[in-house]
């Protein structure tokens, strides 16, 4: 976790169930100090979930995903009741651990540092408020983190396959697939300033797209490139291209050179990976209908 930061979340216990039920989300109120934090927050962050009275306390806590802006969409109950957005600046997150709710007025954890801190809705924290919390609410949690983290030496090379015969249109409906699969509102075609994208992931109704993916099947690598770099210039989306396998070297040679900017953004996706990630994912849906278990 070195180089991430920490931060404090901080909201009653009916806004959490519901961040939890809506795939993990979470939202700021706009005003000057939450929107610094907002535009500084970062993927990887770590987030301490503190449930407000009648609990009071840390609950769990996980990890940063992504960043998005929500226009109409009302989740949380003072939203509905209230008629409008009333947190606009939204990001999801992962859970690495949280307590059963049941368990949240008894095995709560906090400090008396954190009493004082948790007046704020959203704050940063400092490692040495964090850490103890942490290992307080989960025991080993960090040192497993830490063991787990440790790079990995001696592995061979990855040969990759050779790209399965899909065509673009194919590929667009499996990246289609897998995103209506993991509940996001995913959509081909999308327009962006007179041009189109081939797929984009949505969390919610009227936000801007969270993912966006250009598949590359022969034609202009470089145009395709181009339309990802405006997505994350336009809406800090996350960026990936899905190409046959021999296309890396000449992929990383234009991030070197003219798309510099996205480097450190863009995910290269192979083919034949996106086809065996649907056919996984689906694999899975199927087994759970199967043992009629809730998705």
């Amino acid at each position: 976790m070195s180089g991430k930061r920490w931060w404090l979340a901080v909201g009653p216990p009916q806004n959490w169930l519901t961040a939890f039920e809506q795939g993990n989300i979470w939202g700021l109120r706009p005003g000057r100090l939450q929107e610094v934090f907002w535009e500084v927050l970062d993927e990887g962050d770590v987030l301490l979930f503190y449930s407000t009275l009648p609990v009071s306390g840390v609950v769990g806590f996980g990890s940063v995903k992504t960043k998005f802006k929500k226009e109409t969409k009302l989740l949380w109950t003072d939203e509905i009741e209230a008629g409008e957005v009333l947190y606009p600046l939204c990001f999801e997150f992962d859970v690495d651990f949280c307590l059963p709710p049941d368990d949240w007025k008894t095995k709560k954890v906090t400090s008396p540092p954190l009493k004082r801190l948790a007046r704020a809705a959203f704050q940063p924290l400092g490692t040495q408020v964090a850490l103890p919390l942490i290992e307080e609410l989960a025991p080993g949690w960090l040192a497993r983190r830490a063991a787990v983290a440790e790079p990995a030496v001696g592995l061979p090379a990855v040969v990759e396959a050779p790209p399965a015969a899909l065509s673009h249109d194919a590929l667009k409906d499996i990246l289609v697939k897998i995103g209506e699969i993991q509940k996001f509102i995913a959509e081909p075609e999308y327009s962006m300033d007179g041009q189109r994208l081939d797929v984009v992931w949505r969390r919610v109704e009227r936000s801007v797209p969270t993912y966006v993916f250009e598949v590359h099947v022969g034609g202009d690598i470089q145009h395709a490139l181009g339309k990802l770099k405006h997505a994350y210039d336009l809406w800090n989306s996350h960026i990936f291209l899905v190409a046959g396998g021999n296309e890396r070297g000449k992929v990383n040679q234009l991030l070197s050179g003219m798309f510099h900017e996205i480097r450190a953004r863009l995910k290269f996706l192979p083919i034949d990976k996106v086809e065996e990630l649907h056919r996984r994912k689906r694999a899975y849906k199927d087994l759970e209908s199967e043992l009629e278990i809730p998705a």
